[in-house]
């Protein structure tokens, strides 16, 4: 014991000073400090980046590590995100019965069933934003929160246990397959914890239930089993990526070339290409047939096209956009921005699936991290969590500016250190100057950063 602590000092040090941070991080901060909060943030991401340092050839000690953060936030109530009343409310409502899609908490609340300090509980934490509006969370999404208030019974704490107990085994399983696709594309292995010992994954995916981590399981099991050619179990796990969050449905174009010259002949590439598409729809429709009618296919289409004409949050290219508009037309121009810059990144995709040579693996997993960083870098709502998936996707690329992303990502949260809620233009300023600065650095002058690990 002794001989491992002298060979191992400094990385324990910091695993120790690691996990004392997370739970003050889980148990003891609130999101209006920010000065703490950044505080806390930037010296985890320098101690994870020692410990990697130190012990990236340790494949034990990362995982002892980076279980044991996890394990840190399991009985902690999420304090950077109020989402998870929201689950908890559309799992009980599926428990009792009712179709989260058809009502919004706005229309039940002063209904006999949701007289109780439960119910009232939920619908004042989710705030008034998710209150009035329907449920956008997809079927499979729905199933997580349904077992979640299934398992955690009536208690806020079970609840939150065990949806998050579903995350971090979601994490594990990234693990697995992501270090399997690592060795498989002969890249280093240690690549894997740039996701798995990140904070801001630790934080925003554990802490705070986001199940990001859920979608992006489905997403890097299929990546495993289609780089191997087992096309049907890879499409399968691609539509319940899509039925948990809706993102990768923006990667689909970008299998085009995969399919078609990675097969004994064109014709049977084309027949796989179409067979692929055909079980990911199917898949989908699938997962939405419990819940289909024509009112829930209305509300849940005019749900999304909010994210497109109405929300608005830590976004980059749009707002210099918005900016111009109220500079030409004197009034905020979501309605047709977000809509034309949504159509701008299908364009964007479709011409990386075209003229990218896809059917090379790297090629591939690189074209997919562009193609989510540019919808990113376009959206009109950028919530830190978002920013899960460009990292994820980054591991199995020499690229690493999701990394840094997800180190600046973290500026957003001064928009609720004033209690009423106003959104800094300067910390956002801030925060996307670096990212693109990396960004460029990486993709246009060929330098990456942190390339010693």
């Amino acid at each position: 014991m002794l001989t491992y602590w002298k060979t191992h000092k400094y990385p324990l040090i910091f695993a120790i000073a690691s996990l004392l941070f997370y739970w003050s991080f889980a148990y003891d901060l609130h999101r209006s400090d920010f000065a703490k909060l950044i505080g806390l943030y930037a010296a985890l991401f320098f101690f994870a980046y020692k410990i990697l340092q130190f012990e990236k050839g340790n494949f034990e000690f990362l995982v002892i590590f980076g279980i044991s953060a996890r394990l840190i936030f399991l009985f902690a109530t999420p304090n950077l995100s109020q989402d998870f009343y929201r689950f908890i409310w559309d799992g009980k409502l599926l428990l009792n019965g009712v179709n989260p899609y058809l009502f919004a908490p706005d229309n039940l609340i002063n209904k006999d069933l949701f007289a109780t300090e439960n119910w009232q509980g939920l619908y004042n934490g989710m705030g008034p934003l998710s209150a009035a509006n329907h449920s956008n969370y997809p079927p499979v999404n729905q199933i997580f929160f349904y077992l979640g208030s299934l398992l955690g019974g009536s208690s806020l704490l079970g609840n939150i246990i065990s949806m998050r107990i579903f995350i971090i085994l979601a994490d594990l399983g990234i693990l697995y397959f992501g270090r399997k696709i690592l060795i498989w594309l002969k890249l280093p292995q240690h690549q894997i914890f740039w996701y798995f010992l990140n904070p801001f994954i630790l934080i925003e995916l554990t802490g705070n239930l986001h199940f990001e981590g859920v979608m992006l399981f489905f997403l890097v099991a299929s990546m495993f089993f289609i780089l191997q050619q087992k096309w049907i179990v890879g499409a399968l796990l691609f539509s319940l990526s899509i039925s948990v969050k809706l993102l990768t449905l923006v990667l689909l174009p970008l299998f085009i070339r995969w399919f078609y010259h990675n097969n004994t002949s064109k014709k049977i590439g084309t027949l796989r290409l179409l067979g692929f598409y055909l079980v990911v729809f199917l898949g989908v429709c699938a997962s939405f047939l419990p819940f289909v009618s024509s009112e829930m296919i209305q509300h849940y289409g005019e749900t999304i096209g909010l994210w497109f004409q109405k929300f608005e949050f830590n976004a980059s290219i749009y707002y210099l956009i918005r900016e111009f508009g109220f500079y030409r037309q004197g009034y905020n121009i979501i309605a047709t921005a977000g809509t034309r810059l949504a159509i701008l990144v299908f364009l964007f995709v479709l011409g990386m699936a075209f003229f990218r040579k896809n059917q090379q693996p790297k090629t591939l997993l690189v074209s997919m991290l562009m193609a989510v960083s540019f919808y990113l870098f376009l959206s009109t709502t950028v919530h830190p969590w978002y920013v899960a998936t460009p990292l994820l996707l980054c591991v199995f690329t020499n690229y690493k500016f999701p990394i840094i992303w997800s180190l600046a990502v973290f500026l957003s949260y001064y928009s609720y250190s004033n209690e009423v809620f106003n959104e800094n233009l300067w910390m956002v300023a801030i925060e996307y100057l670096l990212i693109y600065a990396v960004f460029l650095k990486e993709v246009y002058f060929e330098k990456p950063i942190l390339k010693h690990l």
